[in-house]
């Protein structure tokens, strides 16, 4: 059997309390303390929950009652946490928006989610406007600018607010504190409902390693250049760096120069991050030029990262990297590597967190359990875990057993001490960045172009981003289309991320007798070609 004996103690019982909770203690705690380096900006923790308890009865007089859903449309920035814990402390749930979506991206999950309010940087606005007339209904718009003199604005509505938060009873088993956007083993994005005991039960299992050298400290420095949009830098950055008291560097549009001027002008002393920024640190002849000795460890999160390019950036950079594993629909983390290297196992993800039940299962129907070292799809369970998609029952059936272990679509292998090592995966996303790729909703948008008679996208491997997508194309009757246009066709219509960076032309797309596109025959001549 696949399951093995938890190599990290359980902290049950974990705490139960709302989200917005761990601004309140950290204001108590450290009022006069740094929280956000925003530029040339900073504020307090105390500062933070002053704004967000003005925020919060500023949407509460807008008519958010408890249940809402906000959108929050922003880059890294103070206005993002303060957006966050206000809406959190007005009873509501808020769904996070990535800030390289366009148009229709934006209107989806609007649509989908039903916000009644969007929270939007103003630095977005022009997609955010462009997304107005797919809206099925138009929600109220809160504008961030720099400054408060429109009421109607962000900083505006802060500053006419009463000072209390509403009181608002919040059940955190039971009541939803994020709505993300995943777009899960398949299909397009969908809304991943995660309680507030989700997330503070996941922030206990990451920050409560003792004896880990890996485990965040109280004067610990953290940059955040990841987005906090995303649950990884808003459950793993933002609300550990709050409950534990450490100061957060914000970091905006990505620049390895500026990354590395941040970590040596604040004495950043842990750095997380994705396997294509620790590509770029193995490569960058600048490293040597900065003062890094702040800086005492890197997690690496997102994608899977090879055991050769993990300790060579071990090398280049003077301090130990470990991997971790997670989902949006696991809060997100639920494996988490050693540093020790006695116990660490490069290459891996590590073994579970506490009170995380993991299993190596069959490909084929995924219900048998599978012996130690056999390759399967990973299964988890634990406090972390989903409540399921948003109003969509079957893609939540899909993905959750009955008796609550979550399907991952990663295909892994486990040995006797719990440790995972990421494969594959069974589900076909493409992982760009860390970020998730639907196939089929690229298919989809190529096949509004005259000159596409049919396509089908895959995923290949690229040592910067991981994986990029390709694209097959069949051209219709008397089309000469060639690439660039169809790239370009693309960029006009998703994020960047999610851009077709490669088109090869074939006479057919191969498919199963039902007329599934069988990527997985794609996938392999690709391979072949080496």
């Amino acid at each position: 059997m696949t399951s093995a004996t938890p190599m990290r103690a359980s902290l049950q019982p974990y705490s139960v309390h709302p989200v917005q909770q761990y601004i309140i203690d950290a204001a108590n705690n450290w009022p006069s303390k740094v929280a956000v380096i925003d530029g040339e900006r900073r504020y307090t923790f105390g500062e933070l929950h002053a704004h967000s308890d003005r925020l919060a009865s500023a949407l509460a007089a807008m008519g958010v009652v408890k249940g809402d859903r906000v959108g929050l449309l922003a880059p890294n920035c103070a206005e993002f946490e303060i957006g966050f814990f206000g809406v959190l402390k007005a009873g509501a749930t808020v769904t996070t928006i990535n800030s390289g979506y366009r148009e229709r991206e934006i209107a989806n999950q609007l649509n989908n989610s039903r916000a009644s309010i969007l929270i939007v940087h103003e630095s977005l606005m022009e997609m955010a406007e462009a997304a107005k007339p797919l809206l099925n209904a138009q929600p109220e718009i809160i504008v961030i600018r720099p400054d408060g003199s429109d009421a109607s604005s962000f900083w505006g509505r802060i500053a006419a607010g009463p000072a209390e938060a509403p009181e608002i009873e919040i059940d955190p088993m039971k009541d939803l504190a994020v709505l993300p956007y995943s777009s899960g083993t398949t299909g397009l994005s969908k809304g991943v409902m995660l309680t507030h005991h989700n997330l503070t039960s996941n922030v206990e299992q990451f920050i409560k390693r003792p004896g880990e050298f890996a485990e965040p400290r109280p004067d610990d420095v953290v940059l955040v250049h990841l987005p906090l949009f995303h649950i990884y830098g808003m459950n793993v950055l933002m609300n550990p760096c709050i409950a534990i008291g450490n100061t957060q560097v914000m970091m905006g549009r990505f620049d390895m120069d500026l990354l590395l001027g941040l970590l040596e002008q604040h004495s950043v002393s842990v750095l997380y991050t994705a396997p294509p920024v620790l590509v770029g640190l193995a490569q960058y002849p600048g490293v040597k030029d900065h003062d890094l000795s702040a800086l005492r460890c890197m997690m690496i999160g997102a994608a899977p990262l090879s055991a050769e390019l993990q300790t060579r950036v071990h090398e280049v950079m003077g301090v130990p990297a470990i991997q971790g594993y997670g989902m949006t629909e696991t809060s997100p983390v639920t494996n988490l590597d050693y540093v020790d290297p006695s116990r660490g196992q490069p290459g891996s993800v590590g073994p579970a967190t506490a009170d995380t039940e993991q299993k190596i299962v069959d490909l084929d129907e995924g219900t048998e359990e599978l012996p130690i070292g056999e390759e399967g799809e990973l299964l988890m369970r634990g406090p972390q875990v989903m409540q399921g998609y948003f109003d969509d029952p079957i893609s939540t059936a899909e993905t959750l057993t009955e008796d609550g272990w979550l399907h991952t679509g990663d295909i892994a292998r486990m040995d006797d001490n719990g440790v995972v090592w990421i494969v594959d995966r069974k589900k076909e996303l493409i992982k760009y960045s860390g970020f998730q790729v639907p196939p089929a909703e690229l298919e989809g948008l190529l096949l509004e172009h005259d000159g596409v008679a049919d396509c089908a996208v895959i995923a290949k491997p690229d040592e910067r981003a991981g994986e990029i997508p390709k694209a097959f194309i069949v051209r219709a009757a008397g089309s000469s289309v060639e690439g660039d246009e169809l790239m370009s066709f693309i960029a006009e219509r998703v994020a960047t991320f999610k851009q077709v960076r490669e088109v090869e032309f074939i006479d057919a797309i191969p498919k199963n007798p039902s007329g599934k596109i069988l990527r997985r025959v794609l996938v392999e001549q690709e391979r072949a070609k080496g």
